[in-house]
């Protein structure tokens, strides 16, 4: 069973926690997790000019650009942005926007999706990003996965993540790492996926 993570990522920190998010689907007998970027929408010149934009992107060089065989395939997913002003970012409602092929013959009906993200800072827009990134998923007709609070990190976390989905705070420059509770968020959650995923096949 494979379980789609699908992203966009500017500085480096959303393509971070889909990895995390990998290590627990790994934990998952017979669960493979799959990552994916979507297709970037700046200008090359802009990325080229900007030392951390470029070094975000050489970071995830080698990370295909996802397909609609990905979304097909999949029997669960995870979709992360950085935070665009409270909301998604245009690169991957873009790649959303182009799932309708799929979602007309009911390709996402009953398959579990949910969200994570990255704020610059602690009220950047974490829980709004996720909650509007949710209605998408729903009129695709997914079955809308968050973190419960058995999650014991949920309780401590002095950076991102709520109930809604795996979060965390880049800071101003966008260079604060994924701390340990952000990254237990994050590997609790793929777990959690993959469990959903094979439950609803």
């Amino acid at each position: 069973m494979k379980v789609l993570i699908v992203y966009y990522c500017t500085y480096g920190n959303v393509y971070k926690m889909a990895n995390l998010i990998a290590e627990g689907v790994r934990e998952v007998s017979g669960a493979v997790p799959v990552i994916r970027k979507v297709p970037e929408l700046m200008p090359a010149e802009v990325i080229e000019k900007n030392a951390d934009m470029k070094a975000g992107s050489d970071l995830q060089k080698d990370v295909p650009l996802v397909s609609l065989k990905d979304f097909e395939e999949a029997s669960a997913y995870a979709f992360g942005t950085p935070t665009r002003f409270g909301n998604v970012s245009s690169q991957l409602k873009n790649q959303i926007d182009r799932l309708s092929s799929i979602w007309m013959k009911g390709g996402f009906e009953g398959k579990p999706g949910g969200v994570f993200t990255s704020t610059g800072s602690l009220h950047g827009g974490q829980e709004t990003t996720a909650l509007t990134m949710m209605a998408p998923l729903l009129h695709l007709g997914m079955v809308l996965v968050g973190v419960p609070y058995s999650v014991q990190e949920l309780f401590s976390t002095k950076g991102g993540g709520s109930p809604y989905g795996p979060g965390h705070v880049a800071g101003g420059d966008n260079k604060r790492d994924i701390d340990p509770e952000e990254a237990a968020i994050c590997t609790a959650y793929g777990k959690r996926l993959a469990i959903l995923g094979q439950k609803l096949l």
